[in-house]
């Protein structure tokens, strides 16, 4: 780790009492912000005082989720931009505009998400697969090209994919959709071993990990389904709550790691 990187290192995780936090004063990216799960973390790391930086290519939810996080938490710093996450070159103009803009990035949280099933093996869809690998794979890919040299020169930067737990043990009929998150996961710890690897004898400065969950629930879920115990399945705001998480330990500690937010199967 260079100079600079442990210097800003420190000024994000020194206290006052003089503690800070471990995010604040941090620059933290979102990448499909405007569904539940992004709602919930544009909250959760605003209120841990990291300036937060949104996108999602529906303008009108992005906005209504960046609102909230600013009005929930007022003097937060909480953007939004419409971007095309299929198109590597826009997805590089956001991350080199956010980095100008902000003198730094550390971190991107990957929230872009879609499922597709069947009710058997032999009855899967190979156009849910055409979705999935652009929604579940391709943009993995870019955000993570586009925000990788600014998470290494941060000192403290994370790339995070959240995953499930299907991706470990796929099912007959989610075979399209636990490739597709098998395959972000292989992506985001080729990343990870690239931030091994940069970091030498010293260790990483930056850490690429995976947290994974059965499935996703929240309020409106829960209002629709009464009766539904949705067993196994982590809250919207729990799952914000570890992503926070994440950088109160060590690069060293979670990069390239499954971090299990359900029981492993």
């Amino acid at each position: 780790m260079s100079a600079d990187e442990k210097q800003r290192e420190a000024e994000m995780t020194t206290t006052s009492t003089g503690q800070r936090g471990a995010l604040d004063g941090a620059v933290v990216a979102v990448a499909g912000a405007a569904g539940p799960a992004g709602r919930a973390a544009l909250l959760r790391l605003a209120e841990a005082g990291a300036t937060v930086v949104a996108a999602d290519a529906d303008a009108a939810r992005l906005a209504e989720a960046v609102d909230a996080a600013r009005y929930a938490h007022g003097g937060a710093t909480v953007t939004g931009d419409t971007v095309d996450l299929l198109d590597l070159d826009a997805t590089r103009e956001w991350a080199g505009r956010t980095e100008k803009e902000f003198g730094r990035i550390d971190g991107l949280v990957h929230l872009v998400g879609g499922w597709r099933g069947s009710a058997s093996f032999a009855e899967t869809d190979l156009g849910d697969w055409d979705l999935l690998e652009k929604l579940l794979i391709r943009t993995v890919q870019h955000t993570s090209l586009a925000f990788e040299g600014a998470l290494r020169r941060s000192g403290s930067g994370r790339f995070l994919l959240i995953s499930a737990a299907g991706a470990s043990k796929p099912t007959a009929g989610n075979a399209a959709y636990a490739a597709s998150k098998a395959a972000a996961e292989a992506w985001t710890l080729a990343l990870a071993d690239g931030f091994r690897k940069a970091g030498g004898e010293s260790g990483p400065s930056a850490a690429a990990a995976i947290l994974v969950v059965k499935a996703l629930v929240n309020d409106q879920m829960r209002a629709e389904r009464p009766n539904a115990k949705f067993a196994g399945f982590t809250d919207v705001t729990e799952l914000a709550e570890a992503v926070v998480g994440v950088w109160d330990r060590p690069a060293r500690e979670v990069n390239g790691q499954r971090l299990w937010l359900t029981p492993k199967p």
